[in-house]
């Protein structure tokens, strides 16, 4: 039987939290496919300037092999209050050989109450928001707890995917597919100084997406800023 990887899709999603990791998805063997999933099939925008639509819809996809929820900003935390995602994420989770989400779209896993008693990781910008689902907020790449993989933001998307693809189909799969997608980064500026970020002047941007993004739902606000 093919094996079905779901990548979820909601409007305001950060694009490259869905195309970093299902490129790399894409390049397993045909005993797998990568799609797309959604309410339904019409386009939805991004963060950016770039619209997507689903492959498949919530309806007709019951019982993937994997499912991957990509984060945004004001679109991710709307969507941790969407409860037909979040019943369909529960449902194809229970049955799922992973569920895995890159950067906030751990949020939505914690939503939909996947990560109680976990270790996971996010954005670090909402890294401390994990707790308030049960988790235990860890500061790595990607965080692998069971069947459940989180990974940090953006671009540790990718870093993840290789890892899925690893557990998947073995080293030399993944290997293979660092290789095809090229994947050897060397940032112009090197790697991030992360001694020298200053997290509590980013607090309050994050106080007020979550604000705007959970006006129309005050308990998600109040379980999310208490």
């Amino acid at each position: 039987m093919t094996k079905t990887i779901a990548y979820v899709l909601y409007p305001g999603l950060t694009a490259l939290d869905l195309v970093g990791p299902l490129t790399v998805t894409a390049t397993l063997g045909p005993e797998f496919q990568s799609v797309t999933v959604a309410h339904d099939l019409s386009t939805v925008d991004s963060d950016t300037a770039l619209r997507v639509a689903a492959t498949t819809t919530f309806g007709e996809l019951t019982n993937p092999y994997a499912v991957v929820v990509p984060g945004g900003t004001s679109g991710t935390l709307a969507a941790c209050a969407d409860e037909t995602l979040l019943d369909w994420i529960r449902t194809a989770s229970a049955g799922a050989e992973v569920t895995a989400s890159v950067c906030t779209g751990s949020l939505i896993l914690g939503a939909a109450g996947l990560l109680e008693g976990r270790r996971a990781t996010t954005h670090w910008g909402f890294r401390e928001l994990l707790a308030r689902f049960g988790a235990t907020p860890v500061v790595e790449r990607w965080v692998e707890d069971g069947s459940i993989v989180t990974a940090a933001g953006v671009s540790a998307g990718i870093d993840m995917a290789l890892h899925l693809v690893h557990r998947f189909a073995g080293e030399d799969a993944a290997r293979l597919a660092q290789l095809v997608i090229e994947y050897d980064p060397e940032p112009p500026f090197g790697g991030i100084d992360w001694s020298s970020v200053d997290y509590a002047a980013f607090a309050p941007l994050t106080q007020a997406v979550l604000a705007e993004s959970l006006a129309d739902h005050p308990e998600l606000l109040a379980r999310l800023t208490r």
